[in-house]
């Protein structure tokens, strides 16, 4: 664990990470450099990219902010980091996902190996069948845009002992956006679209489920879309009156307040499926 770095820059793991972003494509950055013209930049310039991750110069590029719309008609913000960025965060995320899949939740199944929609709703069925009526529709203000960037560090280091890791990913969340041609600082959030925001998501929302698991709640989650599953209206009230002061106070995450729904099974939806009894 000490040695990380060293783990994610070797010429194995970089190759893996390059592969990875050459068959995602996807538009180039900041810099205008395409994915096809990847290979060629990493040969003349990986040493020296290398180096500069070891020794704690390496200073990512701001992210290209895009707007792409929603299935409602209102658009989401994208953060397009350059391709040569995006191999460096695939490079961790393959490094740091093996150490955290240990660590989360059965209950989790947004943007993790061998898990998928499908097995959230059936995971909700189950507690349907158990007599669990009532759910908590937990809905998270902007949840990338407003992640606490110190705690989410803070957490990241009770795990990641190699400083210098916490510190690459801690600039990677300090470089910027940059949207209609103006630079933007980013001092709160996680850019959406990167290879690495996935799995920050995650890390920060295992808080939140081990805080569940320990309560004995029944609970999915699928990226941030939460689902927490009771007996009884008030008991789901009682519940999310304890839970949301958890996630303001301890995660400094904002729960929509307005959008966040105590229903019956019958009238609820998720990831956009309904229950039918």
């Amino acid at each position: 664990m000490e040695k990380l770095l060293e783990q994610i820059v070797t010429r194995d793991n970089l190759n893996r990470a390059y592969k990875q972003v050459k068959r995602n494509k996807g538009s180039g950055g900041v810099d205008g450099m395409q994915v096809e013209e990847l290979l060629e930049y990493l040969r003349d310039n990986a040493d020296k990219i290398v180096g500069d991750i070891l020794r704690g110069k390496y200073k990512p590029n701001p992210v290209l902010r895009v707007e792409i719309p929603k299935d409602n008609g209102k658009k989401r913000k994208l953060g397009i980091p350059t391709v040569v960025d995006r191999v460096i965060q695939q490079a961790i995320a393959q490094v740091l996902s093996p150490i955290y899949e240990k660590q989360f939740s059965d209950k989790s199944y947004g943007f993790r190996p061998k898990r998928k929609a499908q097995d959230a709703i059936e995971k909700c069925q189950e507690y349907v069948k158990e007599g669990y009526r009532y759910v908590i529709d937990m809905d998270f203000e902007k949840y990338f845009d407003s992640v606490n960037q110190s705690k989410l560090i803070q957490v990241l280091s009770e795990t990641i002992k190699d400083g210098r890791v916490v510190g690459l990913i801690h600039k990677y969340l300090r470089a910027g956006v940059m949207e209609k041609g103006s630079l933007k600082e980013t001092t709160e959030g996680v850019p959406q679209g990167g290879p690495l925001s996935p799995l920050l998501s995650n890390v920060m929302l295992n808080e939140l489920d081990q805080e569940l698991e320990n309560r004995q709640h029944r609970f999915v989650r699928y990226a941030d879309d939460v689902m927490i599953f009771t007996k009884s209206k008030r008991a789901a009230e009682r519940v999310y009156q304890n839970i949301l002061k958890f996630i303001e106070k301890k995660l400094f995450l904002k729960v929509n307040q307005e959008k966040t729904k105590i229903l019956h099974i019958s009238k609820a939806k998720y990831l956009g499926f309904g229950f039918y009894l």
